[in-house]
C-alpha cells in the first residue's frame, strides 16, 4: 500500500484512499480504494488486435522505465504473474507490489551477480561500490520479455510493424539492452505505426479501382479474419484508404469496404471488410467503397 502510494504512474494502479480498523474478529484490517481494473485473461488476450496487444507492451515498458528510475530507487517485482495486473482503458497497471524490492543486491564479485531464470542464467558485473550493477532493472526486464513474447506480440497483420517489436523483445530477452533503450525502441514502433512509415516498405499501389459511395454503409455480409477488433466480422484499423486497399485486395473474400468515423488509440481508422455490397443503407457516419472491377 506504501508503495502504491510513493510509486504514482500512469502504470500503476491509482490509490484513492485506505483506513485502518480493527475488530473483534480481525485486528489492524486494512480497506483501501482503487480505480477499477479487469484482470489479464491469457485467451482474451491473444484474440485481441495487435495494436491493443502491443499498446500493453508499450504499458509494460513504460512501468518498467518508472521503477527503474523511482523515487526509491530501482525496484524490482520478484512475482511477475498475469495475476498482479490489471488493465484499465486498455493500459496495463500493476497492482500488486506486496512482493517488491528496493534493495539492489551487494556483491563481492561477479559470481554474487547470478540472475537465474528456469530457463537461463545472466551473469552481471559487480561495481566498485559492492552492488550488482542494474540486478533489479535486468531481472524486470527479462520476466518481462517472457510475459511479452508468450502472451502479448506472438503476431501481427500483415504490414504491422512486427520485426521491429520482435527484434526489440529479443534484445530485451538477451538483456543487451536496459530498460532505457527498451523504451526508446517501443516508442519508435510507436511512432511508426501511427505515422504509416512502416508502410513505406510494403504497401504497394492497387491497379483495382474501387467505386466510393458517401455517407452509406453495408449492413450485413460480413467475414470473419484476424486479429479483428470485432470477432463476428472484419474490423481492423488502417492508416489510409491507401492501405485500406490493400488490405481488402489481401483478401480472397473482400469485394467492398466500409470506413467508419471511429479511431483507435493511435488515431487510425477503423475500416469493415465485406464480402459484397448486395445491400448498401444510408449512414452519415461512414463511407463505402466498392470493387468497380476485377
Amino acid at each position: 500500500m506504501v508503495l502504491l502510494e510513493r510509486l504514482r504512474h500512469p502504470n500503476v494502479l491509482q490509490l484513492y484512499g485506505y483506513c485502518y480498523q480493527d475488530s473483534e474478529d480481525i485486528p489492524d484490517t486494512l480497506t483501501t480504494i482503487t480505480e477499477l481494473g479487469a484482470p489479464v485473461e491469457m485467451i482474451q488476450l491473444l484474440q485481441t488486435s495487435w495494436e491493443d496487444r502491443f499498446r500493453i507492451c508499450l504499458s509494460l515498458g513504460r512501468l518498467l522505465h518508472h521503477l527503474a528510475h523511482s523515487p526509491l530507487g530501482s525496484v524490482t517485482l520478484l512475482d511477475f504473474r498475469p495475476r498482479q495486473f490489471v488493465l484499465v482503458d486498455g493500459e496495463l497497471k500493476v497492482t500488486d507490489l506486496d512482493d517488491a524490492r528496493v534493495e539492489e543486491t551487494p556483491c563481492a564479485g561477479s559470481a554474487d551477480c547470478i540472475l537465474e531464470f528456469p530457463a537461463r542464467n545472466f551473469t552481471l558485473p559487480c561495481s566498485a561500490h559492492g552492488w550488482c550493477e542494474g540486478m533489479n532493472e535486468k531481472r524486470n526486464l527479462y520476466n518481462a520479455y517472457r510475459a511479452g513474447s508468450s502472451w502479448l506480440l506472438t503476431s501481427g497483420r500483415s504490414g504491422s510493424p512486427t520485426p521491429p517489436v520482435l527484434a526489440t523483445l529479443h534484445s530485451a530477452g538477451e538483456l543487451a539492452w536496459g530498460v532505457d533503450e527498451t523504451l526508446a525502441q517501443l516508442e519508435k514502433v510507436l511512432h511508426l505505426y501511427r505515422s504509416g512509415q512502416y508502410l513505406q516498405n510494403s504497401t504497394a499501389s492497387s491497379s483495382t479501382e474501387y467505386q466510393r459511395i458517401p455517407d452509406s454503409t453495408i449492413p450485413q455480409e460480413d467475414y470473419r479474419c484476424w486479429p479483428s477488433y470485432h470477432h463476428g466480422s472484419c474490423l481492423l484499423s488502417v492508416f489510409n484508404l491507401a492501405e485500406a486497399v490493400d488490405v481488402c485486395e489481401s483478401h480472397a473474400q473482400c469485394r467492398a469496404f466500409v470506413v467508419t468515423n471511429q479511431t483507435t488509440w493511435t488515431g487510425r481508422q477503423l475500416v469493415f471488410f465485406k464480402t459484397g455490397w448486395s445491400q448498401v443503407v444510408p449512414d452519415p457516419n461512414k463511407t463505402t467503397y466498392v470493387k468497380a472491377s476485377g
